[in-house]
């Protein structure tokens, strides 16, 4: 499966910067939004802004299979870089 990875960079409720990948199935900036901010409420920060400015396309490539599996379970993946607990 061929995945597409939209880089995203929000500010934290306490105002540090959280850098994290959006990997989706669908080349789509609309629902890698969507996804973003699906995700970001699940950890508390419902109110953290993302917009095509924050998450940009970045590129495509193939993926492993758990990342694989995540994606047809719940629609995508975050991949968790900095400032992520």
């Amino acid at each position: 499966m061929e995945i597409h990875v939209y880089d995203t960079y929000v500010k934290a409720k306490d105002g540090h910067i959280m850098h994290f990948d959006v990997f989706t199935s669908v080349k789509d900036e609309k629902k890698a939004i969507e996804y973003a901010k699906e995700w970001l409420a699940s950890i508390g920060e419902e109110d953290a802004v993302v917009t095509s400015r924050e998450c940009r396309f970045c590129h495509s490539q193939g993926a492993p299979e758990e990342v694989i599996e995540t994606i047809n379970k719940d629609g995508y993946f975050i991949y968790k870089m900095e400032g992520c607990n």
